[in-house]
């Protein structure tokens, strides 16, 4: 029987991620804090500009009706 309702006994991702970091709660949440930034930080400096022009984005074709 679990004490929360929604809780089945698997944590999943998160879970796993928050059982292997080190330290106790208030150093697991500032490296969590970091570890997402520093995510955040190559996502918008290498993996964004890399696949921007793979993306059709720019490509907008105006018939001249």
């Amino acid at each position: 029987m679990s004490l929360v309702p929604w809780c089945d006994g698997r944590d999943g991702m998160y879970g796993w991620i928050w059982r292997h970091l080190p330290g106790n709660a208030w150093v697991r949440a500032l490296v969590s804090v970091v570890l997402i930034l520093v995510v955040v930080y190559v996502l918008f400096q290498y993996v964004f500009p890399w696949a921007e022009p793979l993306l059709p984005f720019n490509d907008v074709t105006v018939n001249d009706q």
